[in-house]
């Protein structure tokens, strides 16, 4: 799956939180409408469920938080329950998009073994439930991949019909190769005119190493021409 998001034009009055979650603001748009491919191509990528699905890029700025929060948004509106982590601790934003409290989180359940029903907030998207990071600890990457990572995934797979996890850049750190083996889906999101052609296939390559499932990838900030059609996909 390759899917291309279109920039929006600069004469839109949406507000940047609005902008950030464009498939809950403006689920009617075209670039909603591409989230929806997103959800579609992920639902029927494998004939296994993909329940656990994880949303990382290259490297910062390339839209994967604005991507992760919005194909989460896209699957609460088949009024399935869904939980958003954000498991970006380096760098977390989630908290941002959704204006909520980020004085507790993933870093609060992981530390200091906070029960999950004292954790995680609810969003103003129906069915959409958030875990954002929490605040920043030491060793991000022992964390994520600790038994108790393991077993918050379980929990939440037991309450939640879809579980989206916001991670680090690939080249960065190696958070999102240890997220990758525990998800069952990932989604990789470049961007056009600054993810570089060798760092993408770099990105793969990591993930293809540790037997990730790679669903597709998102081509973001993508200009739009006059008179196309607003979505794209096709194999990868």
């Amino acid at each position: 799956m390759v899917l291309k998001l279109f920039r929006k034009k600069k004469s839109d009055k949406l507000s940047e939180k609005q902008r950030s979650l464009i498939a809950h603001f403006r689920p009617k748009s075209p670039v909603a409408e591409q989230y929806r491919t997103i959800r579609t191509n992920m639902q029927y990528a494998t004939l296994d469920p993909v329940r656990l699905i994880m949303v990382t890029s290259t490297a910062p700025g390339e839209g994967k938080s604005t991507t992760a929060a919005n194909v989460a948004t896209m699957l609460s509106q088949q009024d399935k329950r869904v939980l958003l982590i954000d498991a970006d601790m380096r760098r977390p934003s989630t908290h941002y998009t959704f204006g909520v409290d980020n004085t507790k989180g993933l870093t609060t359940m992981l530390i200091q073994q906070t029960p999950m029903e004292r954790v995680v907030q609810k969003t103003t998207v129906p069915y959409l439930d958030l875990l954002t990071a929490g605040p920043i600890p030491p060793k991000p990457s022992e964390l994520l991949g600790s038994d108790r990572m393991d077993a918050l995934l379980e929990e939440a797979k037991l309450t939640y019909d879809y579980v989206v996890m916001d991670t680090p850049p690939l080249l960065a750190v190696t958070d999102a190769q240890v997220l990758a083996t525990k998800s069952d889906g990932i989604v990789l999101v470049t961007s056009s005119g600054s993810t570089k052609y060798d760092d993408a296939i770099k990105a793969k390559e990591l993930l293809v190493n540790v037997g990730a499932n790679i669903l597709g990838v998102v081509l973001n900030k993508k200009e739009k021409k006059q008179g196309s059609y607003y979505y794209y996909y096709g194999d990868r």
